[in-house]
């Protein structure tokens, strides 16, 4: 009897020791990877409704996330977009309103924000908020890929000579590399090699991807056929768009003649149906690179037991036009511009949940911190949608975007309107609001204003601006983007 009530005595304690290890680990804080492409529009997955993109990793993550069916960008453009992302504050406050603005000391970015020593905090890729090369802004591990980089050294050590002075690769001779040294594959490998070397400890990973950013070339030119491509319906351009727009087109068709002369494909523009159709191809190859790339990564979760302690999110910097209203890139108000996809997965989650009402990228940084079960920094500008993730309701709410003038090429001599109203155009600024019933609506301080119902003109045909039978939704739409500017002390008038 006394051997068995030692025995007993002994699984107790086994099980209570069990127990707690199992609680102990359970609260382990969970690690972060944020994987971030570049350009990037919505409709290039099958859970926004494009099967057509090979895209297995990206399609069995968005099987087990929360996939927002409607994410906006707070401004369409790489710098203002990603300084949002980070901080949680519009571009108007952080003041990166264009391109190659650095961000501000005085905001904070995540890894400062998150301030947490037990966290260890990595960024790899591309930036575009200050130098690409040094180490930034509180994380403590940096890997560069833009400029004379790690990257960089990366090929050069593999025997590839760099074709700029400086010792850097050029953005069209590092699209023609074969795929095992792209930049997709560059970072899956460190990115497998910080999390081998971290997976004892919380970290915060950011993976930073160019693709699918122009030049629309890369070794998977041919990865779809034209056949899958041709299914999608190019928006023709709609007769009454803003002056800039028009003026864009007109820069951008006379670069896509002078392309044809001077490279092997139209790497960045195109005019004919055939050339929009052969850049998609292309485009879609390179969302294939970056999907071969996040699938490694999840490949190293599972491998070293952390999928289920790690909360993954995806997202884009902004959309392409890809050739929809004879437009590609960036820089305008277009859904295809301004819509991306959002996932986000928690720890352990086995299903999908769809959010189908809209929500900005603003919100990004006091959801994570949410998720994190930190409270929102003081700085954040939106609100955590946590509740979302959780299948619960929120109250739905307005969508507002913004633009502030950005460097713009226009063809010389133009004749489309005369030299002043190209000049006011130019320096147009748009506040524009997405209401949660459906409309959008784009008021400009120096160019056309612009109405669409998203539900019956998703390609944004047809502006309503100016028919009096909307008048009462014009009213309403500009009162919403008035009382939010205010509210997030937006000076622009209007």
């Amino acid at each position: 009897m006394p051997y068995f009530g030692a025995l007993r005595r002994r699984f107790v304690f086994l099980l209570f020791v069990s127990n707690v290890s199992a609680r102990l680990d359970s609260m382990r804080k969970p690690n972060l990877i944020f994987f971030l492409t570049d350009q990037q529009r919505a409709g290039t997955m099958a859970c926004y409704g494009n099967p057509g993109v090979h895209a297995p990793n990206l399609n069995k993550l968005a099987a087990e996330s929360a996939v927002f069916e409607r994410a906006y960008v707070t401004q369409p453009l790489c710098t203002p977009s990603r300084a949002s992302l980070f901080t949680g504050t519009w571009p108007h406050t952080n003041g990166c309103i264009r391109n190659y603005i650095p961000l501000a000391r005085s905001c904070r970015t995540l890894a400062e924000l998150l301030g947490d020593e037990d966290y260890y905090p990595a960024y790899m890729g591309k930036w575009q908020l200050g130098d690409e090369t040094r180490r930034q802004r509180g994380f403590q591990e940096w890997i560069s890929t833009e400029g004379v980089s790690d990257y960089s050294r990366f090929l050069t050590e593999r025997g590839h000579v760099p074709d700029k002075a400086n010792g850097a690769f050029s953005k069209n001779a590092v699209s023609n590399l074969p795929f095992e040294v792209s930049k997709p594959v560059f970072l899956e490998q460190q990115a497998c090699r910080f999390i081998e070397e971290h997976q004892r400890d919380p970290f915060l990973l950011v993976v930073s991807y160019v693709e699918p950013h122009s030049p629309y070339n890369g070794p998977l030119n041919d990865e779809h056929s034209l056949a899958e491509v041709g299914s999608e319906t190019i928006a023709p351009p709609s007769p009454d768009l803003p002056l800039r727009y028009k003026l864009t087109q007109e820069w951008q068709r006379n670069e896509a003649m002078l392309d044809r002369a001077r490279l092997p494909l139209p790497y960045f523009f195109g005019i004919t149906p055939e050339e929009y159709r052969g850049i998609r191809q292309r485009y879609f190859g390179l969302i294939t690179m970056v999907d071969r790339s996040i699938g490694g990564v999840l490949a190293c979760l599972e491998r070293t037991g952390l999928i289920d302690q790690t909360i993954i999110v995806l997202t884009s910097d902004h959309g392409d036009m890809l050739g929809d209203h004879h437009l590609f890139g960036k820089e305008v108000m277009f859904e295809e511009a301004t819509r991306v996809p959002y996932l986000i997965r928690q720890p352990g989650q086995r299903r999908q949940v769809r959010i189908t009402q809209p929500v900005s990228h603003i919100d990004f940084l006091p959801t994570v911190f949410d998720l994190l079960n930190r409270p929102p920094p003081g700085q954040c500008q939106g609100q955590s949608k946590v509740a979302l993730l959780r299948g619960e309701t929120m109250a739905p709410e307005n969508v507002f975007m913004q633009w502030s003038p950005n460097r713009m090429k226009v063809l010389k001599g133009t004749r489309l309107a005369k030299r002043s109203a190209v000049k006011r155009a130019i320096k147009e600024s748009t506040r524009a609001v997405v209401l949660h019933d459906g409309w959008k609506l784009c008021l400009r301080d120096k160019d056309t204003n612009e109405l669409y119902h998203l539900h019956k003109d998703p390609a944004e045909q047809h502006n309503l601006y100016d028919l009096t039978d909307y008048k009462a939704i014009v009213k309403r739409g500009t009162s919403e983007i008035h009382d939010w500017q205010e509210r997030v002390s937006d000076r622009l008038r209007l």
